[in-house]
C-alpha cells in the first residue's frame, strides 16, 4: 500500500467518523433517535475506529502524512470532548399554594433531603403566603415564617439561601450548595402584578434569573386567574408577564432569552367538561390519563405557539386542588370545587439559533449552542398529599441539568493565614482573579459552617477601602481579636459583592480555636470529654 492510498483511506474513514459525531443537539429529555438507532450508530463508530487502527499500522513514515493524521485526530478528540466533558447537577423544585397558612412543623419529606445523589439547587415557589398589611410589613423587616422554616431545614445540610423575591403572597426562593455559589452570578429578580388590571399583586408573577456556570437560567413563579371559565385570561396574563418582565442584561433582557426557563406555580388551569362523578372515579382508580385531554393547559398547548415551546412531565399524580384542609379528601364544602391540576411545573430550552446574514439578529449563536449544549431531564413529577395545611397539595419536580461548564474559575480567592482565636488578631488575604464589578463597598464575612444566607455572618471586614484592588494583587486584611467568636468552631470566609448581590468566593474551611482567656474569665463554658462543665 503506497502513501497516497494510505492517506486516502485514512481520510475517508476519518471523515466518516467525524460525520458519526455530528449528531443533532438533544432538546430537553427527549431523544432524536430510538435506543436501537443509538446502539447501531455506536456499533458503526466502533467499526470505523477499528478500520482506523489498521490504517495507522499501514501508514508510511512520511512526516507530512503523519502530521496531517495528527491534526485530524486532534479534531476528533475535540469532538469527543465536546460531547463527553459534561457534568450533571440536580435541581429540586416545589410549587405550593399555601392558602395563607402557617408552615407545617417539618418539610423534610417535601425537600427529599435523603435523596441520592444530593440536590445541588432548590427552587421553591409559593403562592398565597399570608400578606395582610401588618404581617407583610413584618416580613419585609425580617424573613417570613416559610423562609425561616426552609432556611432552618436546609442550612444544616449545607444549603445557603442565594436570593429571594416577594410580591405580596407570591414568594420565590433559591438555595444552593456552598460549592456552587461562586458560579451563580448576575442575579436579578423582578415581578409583575396582574390583579385588579395590574394594580394589585395578589395575582401575577415573580422571577429570578442568574448565570449558572455561565449558562443563563430563569425561574418564573406565577399565580394566574382562578375559575373554570378564565382559561383565555390565564393565557393573556402569562403573555403579559412575559412582555412586562425585563432584566438589565444585554444578552438576556427578557425571560425567553434565557437558555432554560422554568415556568411554575398555581397556574389555575382546570379540567373541563367532565362531571364530578367521572372525575372522582378516574382519580380514585388511578386512571389519570382519562382526564388529560380535557386539562385546559394541555388543550391550550395545541393552539398556543408559545406553550408549544414548553415541556411538562406526565400528570401521573392526583389533581392537587381542591382538598379539605388536613385531609386527603376533595372539597366537601357547599361549593364542591372540581379537582384540577392547578399547580404545575414546565420548562423550555431556548430553540437553537438560526444563522442569518444579520450578525445582530440573535443573542445566542449556533456555535455557542454546539460547544456548550444544555440538557434537561425530569426525574420526578409528583405531589405530596401528606401535607394538609392548605387546600392545595404541593407539587415536586426534580431534574438533572446536564451541561458543559462555561465558567470554572472563581472571581476571587481567599486565604486564611495562621491560627485564629479571640486571644489574638487574625489575618487573611484575598486576590482578584478575574475582572468583575468590584467595589470598595464589598466585604468579607466570617461564617460559621451551617450558616443560612449572606447576612448570617459572625463578623465582617471591608475590602481595600481606598481603591478597587487590581487583578492579581494580593490584599492583606486584618480582623481585630475583639471581633472573633470566643468558642471554637469551623468557619469559612466569604467575599460578598455588593454589585452582584451575592457571595462570589469562599476560603477553605478552617477552625477558630477556643479563647483560653475567655475560658479563664468564665465567658465560655469549658468542654470536658464532650460535656460542658
Amino acid at each position: 500500500m503506497n502513501q497516497s492510498s494510505d492517506y486516502q483511506l485514512f481520510w475517508e474513514n476519518s471523515k466518516k467518523m467525524s460525520d458519526t459525531f455530528d449528531v443533532p443537539r438533544v432538546r430537553s429529555d427527549s431523544t432524536s433517535t430510538t435506543a436501537t438507532q443509538s446502539t447501531s450508530s455506536r456499533m458503526i463508530l466502533h467499526e470505523r475506529l477499528a478500520q482506523l487502527l489498521v490504517c495507522l499500522e499501514d501508514l508510511s513514515s512520511d512526516d507530512e502524512a503523519n502530521e496531517e493524521v495528527s491534526r485530524t485526530l486532534d479534531e476528533a478528540f475535540y469532538l469527543c470532548g465536546k460531547y463527553t466533558n459534561r457534568e450533571s447537577f440536580r435541581l429540586h423544585m416545589v410549587t405550593w399554594n399555601v392558602g395563607t397558612a402557617e408552615p407545617p412543623a417539618d418539610v423534610r419529606s417535601l425537600l427529599q433531603l435523603d435523596s441520592q445523589p444530593a440536590t445541588d439547587l432548590y427552587v421553591i415557589g409559593l403562592q398565597e403566603v399570608n400578606a395582610n398589611p401588618v404581617r407583610y410589613i413584618s416580613d419585609l423587616i425580617s424573613e417570613d415564617s416559610w423562609s425561616h422554616l426552609l432556611m432552618d431545614t436546609l442550612a444544616p445540610m449545607g444549603y445557603i439561601k442565594v436570593t429571594s423575591v416577594r410580591m405580596q403572597g407570591l414568594l420565590l426562593i433559591l438555595f444552593a450548595k456552598q460549592v456552587h455559589l461562586p458560579f451563580i452570578r448576575d442575579i436579578q429578580s423582578t415581578y409583575t402584578r396582574t390583579g385588579l388590571f395590574g394594580y394589585w399583586g395578589n395575582k401575577g408573577g415573580v422571577s429570578v434569573r442568574f448565570s449558572f456556570y455561565g449558562h443563563m437560567l430563569c425561574f418564573l413563579n406565577c399565580h394566574l386567574a382562578a375559575h373554570m371559565n378564565y382559561a383565555l385570561q390565564r393565557m393573556d396574563e402569562f403573555e403579559y408577564i412575559l412582555d412586562m418582565q425585563d432584566f438589565d442584561m444585554y444578552n438576556t433582557p427578557q425571560v425567553l432569552d434565557h437558555k432554560v426557563v422554568f415556568w411554575f406555580g398555581d397556574l389555575n388551569f382546570r379540567i373541563a367538561d367532565h362531571g364530578m362523578h367521572f372525575l372522582r372515579s378516574s382519580i380514585n382508580n388511578g386512571r389519570f390519563n382519562l382526564l388529560w385531554n380535557r386539562d385546559q393547559l394541555t388543550m391550550m398547548k395545541k393552539k398556543e405557539a408559545i406553550l408549544q415551546e414548553f415541556e411538562e412531565g406526565l400528570l401521573c399524580f392526583k389533581p392537587t386542588y381542591k382538598f379539605d384542609r388536613f385531609s386527603e379528601t376533595y372539597d366537601t364544602s357547599g361549593k364542591k370545587r372540581k379537582p384540577a391540576w392547578t399547580d404545575r411545573i414546565l420548562w423550555r430550552i431556548k430553540p437553537k439559533a438560526i444563522d442569518t446574514e444579520d450578525e445582530n439578529s440573535s443573542t445566542t449563536s449556533s456555535a455557542d449552542d454546539d460547544e456548550y449544549p444544555f440538557k434537561v431531564t425530569q426525574n420526578m413529577y409528583t405531589c405530596d398529599v401528606s401535607y394538609g395545611v392548605s387546600d392545595h397539595k404541593p407539587v415536586i419536580g426534580t431534574f438533572n441539568l446536564e451541561m458543559r461548564k462555561k465558567v470554572e474559575t472563581p472571581l476571587v480567592t481567599l486565604t486564611v493565614e495562621g491560627h485564629w482565636s479571640a486571644d489574638e488578631g487574625a489575618i487573611f488575604t484575598y486576590t482578584i482573579l478575574e475582572n468583575f464589578e468590584s467595589s470598595t463597598w464589598d466585604w468579607i464575612g466570617l461564617y460559621k459552617i451551617g450558616f443560612k444566607s449572606a447576612s448570617d455572618y459572625s463578623t465582617f471586614a471591608w475590602v481595600k477601602d481606598d481603591e478597587v484592588a487590581a487583578n492579581g494583587e494580593v490584599v492583606t486584611v486584618q480582623m481585630s481579636k475583639s471581633e472573633l467568636p470566643l468558642p471554637a468552631g469551623d468557619y469559612v470566609l466569604g467575599y460578598y459583592s455588593t454589585n452582584m448581590q451575592t457571595l462570589i468566593a469562599f476560603s477553605p474551611t478552617f477552625q477558630i480555636l477556643e479563647s483560653q482567656h475567655a475560658v479563664m474569665e468564665g465567658l465560655v463554658p469549658e468542654n470536658i470529654n464532650g460535656h460542658e462543665k
